[in-house]
């Protein structure tokens, strides 16, 4: 993720599983926020939402704070990480 993600491009649960999964490899906090906050922004946005088990509108708010929760958080990375090894190759 050296280069900012067009938000347009993540239309999918996948694409944003992708997006999650570098910026949480890397463990910049600075590129875990910028991913985040582009996440918050995405089409896609409402497939996480229904994943993690809340509202698309209070999930987009939640990204687009400075400060992360840190339940939401797991429970974004729990999804990414179940989605990345549930029957992707």
């Amino acid at each position: 993720m050296n280069q900012p993600i067009d938000p347009a491009t993540l239309d999918s649960l996948d694409a944003i599983a992708d997006c999650l999964a570098d910026a949480f490899e890397d463990g910049d906090g600075g590129l875990i926020s910028t991913a985040m906050k582009t996440v918050a922004q995405a089409p896609g946005l409402g497939e996480l939402a229904a994943a993690v088990g809340m509202p698309s509108g209070e999930l987009q708010a939640a990204l687009m704070a400075d400060e992360f929760n840190l339940d939401l958080t797991l429970e974004i990375m729990k999804v990414v990480d179940l989605h990345m090894s549930g029957g992707r190759s």
